[in-house]
């Protein structure tokens, strides 16, 4: 059996900036959010940073998401959320006490407009191994999707198609995708809105062919600090032109749910977060995973035990 990766969430850090001299985060003319901190800004930056290194290492521990010799495909996207996860599994990769490898991949859906010198002229900055794969799903996804509808059902279908079967081809242990903690919130209240049913995005997971496992790093991650990560970083984010410009969106409702929940109750989020981990089947109604029927039967041989204790006393 391989051995589970035990990050220590209290090992040194390692700054950033620091780290990666190449980074987009360090500028040659000092003109990056993070290069134009001060003393206390650079504290609070700190704090940052331990924060979400130590919450992505308790998420890989929790799910025992990486092994000794695994090799993870990290997917990146152009967002602020993938950008982080890079740079905190590259962080991580440095104190981890095994080996694993790091390969960034990006998939070129030929989105008009995309520029496509961005995310290689960043890789080659880091060092990271890396490949860009080219895949027109934008004009399928165009060509199928009626008028007025949206595309991401479609668009999530053919890039996690792509991105899976990628993953087999360069030998990829494990998918990293940069799901945060709402994210997976937003999935729990639009399937239990409008799909009948209680789930939402697992921190990790099998694929439905059992070829690829899936691991969300970024699990325990609060949205708000990945994007002031990102922020201050200076990371060269590519906005997506297919799916977050289309109107009345339901994600975009939950998100905007979610977040007015936080602001008038604070700590909200946690405290859903918290029950997608501490669910109770018996006190549900899934007929498969709790066994109603029998619930005479367990009485009985509840009430048996009891009475086989008294007589032994």
């Amino acid at each position: 059996m391989q051995d589970v990766v035990t990050f220590d969430p209290l090992a040194p850090e390692t700054d950033h900036a620091a780290s990666a001299p190449n980074s987009h985060a360090e500028t040659a003319d000092g003109g990056s959010p993070l290069a134009r901190l001060g003393a206390k800004g650079r504290r609070e930056f700190n704090k940052l940073q331990k924060r979400l290194r130590r919450q992505v290492g308790n998420a890989i521990i929790d799910y025992g998401m990486i092994r000794e010799g695994d090799k993870v495909m990290v997917c990146l996207s152009g967002g602020k959320d993938s950008y982080t996860m890079l740079e905190i599994l590259r962080n991580l990769q440095r104190n981890a006490p095994v080996n694993f490898s790091l390969t960034a991949v990006n998939l070129d859906q030929k989105q008009p407009g995309f520029p496509e010198h961005v995310l290689p002229e960043y890789l080659e900055s880091t060092g990271v191994d890396y490949h860009i794969l080219e895949r027109d799903t934008y004009s399928v996804v165009k060509e199928k999707t009626p008028e007025g509808k949206t595309t991401c059902a479609l668009c999530s279908r053919l890039r996690r198609g792509s991105l899976y079967g990628f993953a087999e081809e360069i030998g990829a242990t494990k998918v990293a995708l940069g799901h945060h903690r709402e994210d997976i919130l937003e999935t729990l209240f639009l399937n239990l809105f409008f799909g009948g049913s209680l789930k939402a995005m697992p921190p990790k997971l099998l694929s439905d062919d059992g070829k690829n496992i899936v691991i969300r790093p970024l699990a325990y991650c609060r949205e708000a600090d990945i994007a002031e990560f990102a922020r201050l970083m200076d990371f060269p984010i590519i906005p997506c032109n297919l799916c977050g410009s289309q109107p009345n969106l339901q994600r975009q409702a939950a998100k905007e749910m979610l977040a007015e929940w936080e602001a008038k109750h604070p700590g909200r989020l946690e405290s859903l977060f918290k029950a997608v981990t501490n669910v109770a089947p018996s006190q549900l109604a899934d007929r498969e995973l709790f066994d109603f029927q029998g619930l005479e039967e367990r009485q009985a041989r509840m009430q048996a035990d009891r009475i086989a204790l008294r007589n032994e006393l």
